[in-house]
């Protein structure tokens, strides 16, 4: 027969392995809550709108608490997502996110595409560009990528040259200039304002969709093809975190035909899907 003390033994051990299995897995449920609850930093209100949509479906689909922390200009979502105060962030081109990784040396990664928003040339001053003037003041975002993006558009617009093998471009590498065009720099959230004392100005789209800017009032407008897929936008992740169930069930939430049709009620023309299909356009 077994003896009182092994029995006592015996049972000490099932109860410790009942409680510790127990333990367990309330760590693993707590762990797996935690997870489903994700912060995704976005730039402006225009971006909230459509997060709304994929926050209802992500909690529908996929049971995820998506939390939207909006910053107002394009350098605190990076860092913040470098620091881990926020989970995901999706604000930025494919060239803006390859920039500031280089300068800031940030350990993130792109987990999916959302959408590819035009940039545009607008005036309050002119109705077409050909109305543009000799010596006139047109401003252009001040951060390398958006920098790059207004020259290009402004080349493409015919009303300038610039030094393609700057690795950085800003308005001193422009070589031709034949309306003696005088280019201001400003910061990017700060654009929209400038139209009251410059002839015109290239926006980004999100803070033209802020002002309530008519985009098809723009007086030039960049064009979507290939060569401009470094314009795409994204979702971006800390690097080790990206195959996290929880972020790719947000990418799948978001890369649906129901956010193309609330793209396409709330921006009209001014936004346009970027992923599977439609980047192949």
């Amino acid at each position: 027969m077994m003896g009182k003390g092994l029995k006592w033994g015996l049972g000490l051990g099932v109860a410790a392995l009942i409680i510790g299995g127990g333990s367990y897995a309330y760590s693993q449920h707590k762990s797996q809550q935690e997870t489903k609850t994700v912060t995704v930093g976005i730039v402006g209100d225009s971006d909230r709108r459509l997060w709304e949509y994929v926050k209802e479906d992500a909690k529908k689909e996929y049971g995820i608490d998506v939390k939207l922390k909006t910053f107002t200009d394009y350098v605190q979502p990076n860092r913040a997502l470098a620091d881990g105060d926020i989970d995901l962030n999706a604000f930025q081109t494919v060239n803006y996110f390859d920039t500031q990784k280089t300068k800031y040396k940030t350990e993130l990664t792109d987990i999916g595409k959302t959408y590819v928003t035009p940039i545009r040339l607008y005036s309050d001053k002119l109705k077409s560009l050909d109305k543009i003037p000799d010596g006139a003041t047109i401003t252009i975002p001040n951060d390398p990528s958006n920098a790059q993006r207004a020259l290009d558009l402004l080349e493409e617009a015919d009303l300038l040259k610039y030094d393609h093998s700057a690795k950085l471009p800003s308005a001193s590498d422009i070589t031709d200039n034949p309306k003696k065009i005088k280019i201001k720099e400003v910061a990017s959230d700060q654009s929209v304002s400038t139209l009251k004392s410059a002839d015109a100005a290239v926006i980004n789209t999100n803070y033209a969709l802020d002002a309530k800017l008519d985009v098809d009032e723009a007086l030039y407008v960049e064009s979507v093809d290939d060569a401009h897929k470094g314009y795409f936008n994204l979702i971006a992740a800390r690097k080790g975190t990206e195959d996290k169930q929880a972020y790719k069930d947000i990418v799948k939430a978001y890369q649906t035909e129901k956010t193309v049709k609330h793209m396409k009620d709330l921006y009209g023309t001014a936004q346009q899907p970027a992923w599977g299909k439609y980047a192949e356009k």
